[in-house]
C-alpha cells in the first residue's frame, strides 16, 4: 500500500547566510548553511546566478568556484569547517552569526532558508506551492478550513500555479513505477468532474493506524443504467499500479463508509 505519511519527527539546527560585499556596495547574499550538529552534516545552497550582484568578472569568477568547491571543501568536515570559515573570512565575503532552527526535513529546511534569505523571488502559491501533513490536507480540502503550512516548495517547471495544488510524501511501493518510495508529489485538489482512471488521494475513514490512513489508488468505477436518463455506479475499484498488490472492488455505499476522497495525483517533484 502507498502510504503519505506527515512530517512529524522535530530536529535543531544552526544556519547562517553566506554574503559577498563588493566595494561601495551593500552586502549581497549568495548562500544559506544549515548545519545538523547531532550528525555533524554542513550543506550550503548557493545562488544559481551571480551576474546580477555587480561584481567585477574576477569576484564573480571567485563566488562560482566557491559554490562549486563547497562540498569537496566541506566533507567530513562538517562543524569544523563552519567554525574555520567563521575566523578567516575577509570584508568580501562576510557569514552572518548562527541562528537556531527547527525542521523534519534537513533538505526541505535548507531549500526554504535559501527561499527566505537568499532568493527573493518568493510569491506563495505563485512560485511555491503548500507543503501539508495529510491531515492538514484531509482538513483544509475537505472541510475548507485554514490550516498550517509545515513549509514551500518550488512549483515545478511547466505546472500552473493554483491554490488548489500542494505537496506531500507517498511512502510505499504500490504506486511503483509512477510514484517510487518516498517520492514527494504534488497534488490537485478534486472538485465535481469525474475520477475515473484518475489517481487519487484516499482517506481511510475510521483507520486505527494513523500511519495507514491515506494511500493512493487508481480509480476506475463501472456504472449501471438505472432509467432512461439516469446512471448510478454498480462498483468502485482501487488498484495499485505496482503488479505485486492487488486491486480490490467496493460497492458504492461500502466506499463512501470507509473512504473520502481528497485530492488528484499531479507529479512527482525531482529529488
Amino acid at each position: 500500500m502507498a502510504l503519505v505519511v506527515p512530517i512529524s519527527s522535530q530536529r535543531t539546527g544552526q544556519c547562517c547566510v553566506l554574503q559577498v560585499a563588493p566595494p561601495d556596495r551593500p552586502a549581497a547574499p549568495i548562500a544559506v548553511l544549515l548545519l545538523d550538529p547531532e550528525h555533524n552534516r554542513l550543506q550550503a545552497r548557493f545562488r544559481d546566478d551571480f551576474s546580477g550582484l555587480g561584481l567585477d568578472p574576477l569576484d564573480q569568477q571567485f563566488c562560482e568556484m566557491l559554490a562549486v568547491d563547497f562540498e569537496r571543501q566541506v566533507a567530513g568536515e562538517g562543524s569544523g569547517y563552519l567554525d574555520r570559515i567563521e575566523d578567516s573570512l575577509s570584508n568580501f565575503l562576510r557569514l552572518t552569526p548562527r541562528e537556531t532552527v527547527t525542521y523534519s526535513s534537513f533538505d526541505r529546511a535548507l531549500e526554504q532558508l535559501f527561499e527566505e534569505h537568499v532568493d527573493s523571488a518568493f510569491e506563495p502559491y505563485i512560485t511555491h506551492l503548500p507543503v501539508y501533513s495529510l491531515r492538514a490536507a484531509a482538513t483544509r480540502f475537505g472541510e475548507d478550513m485554514e490550516v498550517e503550512i509545515t513549509g514551500w516548495q518550488r512549483l515545478p517547471p511547466g505546472l500552473r500555479p493554483a491554490r488548489n495544488l500542494f505537496v506531500a510524501q507517498v511512502v510505499g511501493r504500490s504506486m511503483q513505477p509512477l510514484i517510487p518510495d518516498g517520492s514527494w508529489c504534488v497534488f490537485r485538489e478534486l472538485g465535481a468532474g469525474s475520477r475515473q482512471g484518475k489517481r487519487v488521494l484516499l482517506q481511510q475513514l475510521g483507520a486505527n493506524d494513523s500511519s495507514a490512513e491515506f494511500t493512493v489508488k487508481r480509480y476506475t468505477s463501472v456504472k449501471r443504467q438505472t432509467s432512461e436518463d439516469e446512471w448510478r455506479h454498480a462498483s468502485i475499484r482501487l488498484e495499485p499500479l505496482n503488479p505485486e498488490f492487488e486491486a480490490f472492488d467496493l460497492e458504492p455505499d461500502e466506499f463512501n463508509r470507509h473512504y473520502r476522497v481528497i485530492a488528484e495525483f499531479v507529479q512527482v517533484l525531482e529529488p
